[in-house]
């Protein structure tokens, strides 16, 4: 096609991590081009708390050069022979994931997210051999599964974030029946915890924030929390007492003393624990006792990103319903101040940047 030789590959990346959050351009071998792959000039990428962890090394060694990024939207500049949902120029995102098998059981059941053999956007590797990169760069090319059409409503800065941060809690919310006559706690008012209030308000649920202080508190009824609680408040948990069908919890730090049995505590009979919060690798939850889950029968589980169908879904629902994430907007150069942001906890509530390398047509 014309002009498609004048795309470049080339990103922020980690080249040493030693110093993993001052980001060098540098050039990248993208997926090698096949009949179901589309490729995109990239124009806005979320920053994750995911992003933070694999570039700092706590959730493993880094293999630089590394470039982070997969909350992904951009222009469509070239499509496979196979490919029939999306066209050239169309306006499409690309989240956590690039990759799965499509073949297993998980796939066949729309559970390619839980796929064993899943490729993730960045830090991965393709059969061939080509080493995966994200989207703090120029462009990428992904199979069409992992590609998804953007609703004319939703602008490219606010769909970005959705496509890792929103489904990771739309997922888990879907997935355990939540919706009208439904009460749903959110634990951790940051770039999760507050897309979990607006979706869980926006699918019907009665929604409590769960938050440290009360700094959040406003923030949280604006995005549509129904009551806000100050965890810091000794025994905060009694008055709440078997209340919730689901608490998501997207924390990736419980404070010293924090235990669970406490939050399980709140949970209704065969209420469930939902943790999308990932920590280092070093910092696991706090400890749990059989007598915790027991007396309720409520289970504890986690969720990983989404399916295609969820965040086709949640697409829909955000455009239907005009739910817009908190972010701050940035110029991808000053990648490395959203990871001291994200990390100090002052991000309100998401970083977008924007692609500054090189043009979209």
């Amino acid at each position: 096609m014309s002009g498609q030789k004048e795309l470049e590959f080339k990103g922020y990346a980690v080249t040493d991590p030693s110093a993993w959050s001052q980001l060098s351009v540098v050039p990248f071998q993208p997926k090698n081009f096949g009949p179901d792959d589309v490729e995109l000039a990239i124009t806005h990428c979320g920053v994750c708390g995911s992003d933070l962890h694999t570039a700092s090394g706590g959730w493993g060694p880094v293999s630089p050069p590394l470039i982070v990024g997969h909350e992904i939207v951009g222009k469509v500049t070239r499509v496979g022979e196979n490919v029939k949902d999306v066209k050239v120029g169309d306006r499409v995102g690309i989240g956590a994931q690039v990759g799965s098998c499509l073949k297993c059981r998980a796939c066949n059941d729309n559970y390619e997210n839980y796929c064993p053999n899943s490729i993730y956007t960045y830090a991965g590797q393709y059969p061939d051999g080509v080493r995966t990169q994200g989207g703090y760069a120029t462009a990428i090319r992904a199979h069409h599964h992992f590609v998804f059409p953007i609703p004319d409503q939703l602008e490219s800065r606010h769909a970005a974030p959705m496509l890792c941060g929103g489904v990771t809690v739309f997922s888990p919310l879907k997935a355990n029946g939540c919706g009208p006559g439904k009460k749903v706690g959110v634990i951790g008012i940051g770039g999760l915890g507050h897309f979990a209030v607006m979706f869980a308000k926006a699918m019907g649920a009665e929604v409590w924030a769960f938050t440290r202080g009360t700094a959040k508190a406003e923030d949280a009824k604006k995005m549509g929390a129904d009551h806000v609680v100050d965890t810091t408040v000794d025994g905060y948990w009694n008055d709440l007492f078997r209340t919730f069908d689901i608490i998501i919890s997207t924390v990736d730090h419980f404070p010293p003393g924090v235990t669970l049995r406490n939050i399980f505590s709140m949970l209704y009979v065969h209420g469930k624990y939902i943790t999308v919060g990932m920590p280092d690798m070093d910092e696991p939850l706090p400890t749990i006792h059989p007598f915790d889950i027991t007396l309720n029968g409520c289970l504890v589980g986690g969720s990983a990103i989404g399916s295609r169908e969820d965040v086709m879904e949640m697409l829909q629902l955000a455009a239907e319903k005009g739910i817009k994430p908190w972010i701050q907007e940035l110029p991808m150069k000053e990648a490395s101040k959203a990871f001291e942001g994200v990390k100090s906890g002052k991000v309100r509530y998401r970083y977008v940047l924007q692609q500054d390398i090189a043009p979209v047509a």
